[in-house]
């Protein structure tokens, strides 16, 4: 099964465990899936029968798509990486916006997480067709195009620069959050209060279900993609995982996950097998789960609870599951093969 297929069935079955994980509805939601910013996307509205809302949340999506993807020729982004070492080059609000944004957290991650960590995802290829181990003295020279600090902002041209040649931004461990909250202030702009938002598994749940009470939602079990681990019940909020499941390659038996350490260009190597972060903006939580997997379960754990209004879920590889304390009393586990760790 190649690569685009397995992400299909993938995201179909958690789009469909989210949805029916979460109790019989009274009406059938107005719904929309599509293959679009290089993932499965659904949307699905509960108190709204206006299909042109679906439109108009697509038409958002590819306009996004068009702009910072860079697995498409001529786009912004794709612009400022051909231009590396040679100009600025001035982009939309949205581009710069999203850049910005991702070097605040590559600072605040100190580089754990570094939004030019491109020439090292493009080197691996996890997740196509071209997927290898690559050299290790080709990890390090490419290493030496990544840093998030050779990167210039001008905030009153809207320009990006990338100061180093050979230099590529990356925004897919952001930019899905981005398009999520882009999202959520669309539907409220048209009087949606009800509705879900999956874009590859990055959810978003506006509101509360339509009989009143919370969402239900499965936590994937790394080990079983067709399982749980336990539910969590949330409303207006943003639940991003990052997983050594989602996307990897086998070599010779050994298991090399798509979550690339900037530091040292090999996946990272830790206790954990998933970190889902839960929070109010959906750019934080897509940023924030790569930030707090490289921590590992104790240090991350204690990232997350220094910041406000972010919580997360850890899962480790010997079963164990950690949670913050602002969600202590809306996470329940169902799975008897973990233990919850106090």
């Amino acid at each position: 099964m190649n690569f685009l297929k397995k992400c299909i069935l993938f995201c179909t079955i958690l789009s469909s465990f989210f949805i029916f994980g979460c109790s019989k509805q009274s009406s059938e939601p107005i719904s929309r899936t599509d293959m679009i910013i290089g993932t499965v996307c659904t949307i699905q509205i509960f108190d709204s029968k206006d299909t042109s809302i679906l439109d108009k949340c697509f038409d958002e999506l590819k306009n996004l798509e068009d702009l910072v993807s860079i697995n498409k020729t001529g786009t912004e982004l794709d612009t400022v990486n051909e231009n590396a070492g040679n100009k600025p080059i001035k982009v939309s609000d949205d581009t710069f916006n999203i850049v910005k944004r991702g070097l605040y957290y590559s600072q605040l991650s100190n580089g754990n997480f570094d939004i030019t960590i491109g020439p090292i995802v493009k080197l691996w290829g996890i997740g196509t067709e071209n997927a290898k181990v690559p050299e290790n003295i080709l990890i390090k020279d490419t290493l030496s195009y990544v840093g998030f600090k050779n990167v210039d902002l001008n905030e009153n041209d809207k320009t990006i620069f990338l100061k180093e040649p050979n230099m590529v931004i990356d925004l897919g461990g952001i930019a899905k959050g981005y398009a999520a909250d882009i999202l959520t202030d669309l539907l409220k702009e048209h009087n949606v209060s009800i509705a879900m938002i999956n874009l590859g598994g990055n959810i978003y749940m506006l509101g509360n279900k339509p009989n009143g009470t919370d969402w239900r939602i499965g936590i994937q079990d790394p080990n079983d993609t067709k399982g749980s681990v336990g539910n969590l019940l949330v409303k207006n909020k943003s639940i991003v995982t990052s997983g050594t499941y989602q996307r990897y390659l086998e070599v010779d038996g050994k298991i090399y996950h798509h979550i690339l350490d900037p530091k040292t260009g090999y996946p990272f190597d830790n206790d954990l097998l998933s970190v889902s972060v839960i929070s109010d903006k959906s750019i934080d939580g897509d940023a924030l789960s790569t930030t707090t997997f490289a921590l590992g379960s104790k240090k991350g754990l204690e990232f997350i609870e220094s910041l406000d209004n972010i919580d997360a879920i850890f899962i480790t590889k010997d079963k164990k599951i950690f949670i913050t304390d602002g969600i202590k009393n809306n996470f329940k586990i169902t799975n008897s093969s973990y233990s919850l760790e106090e």
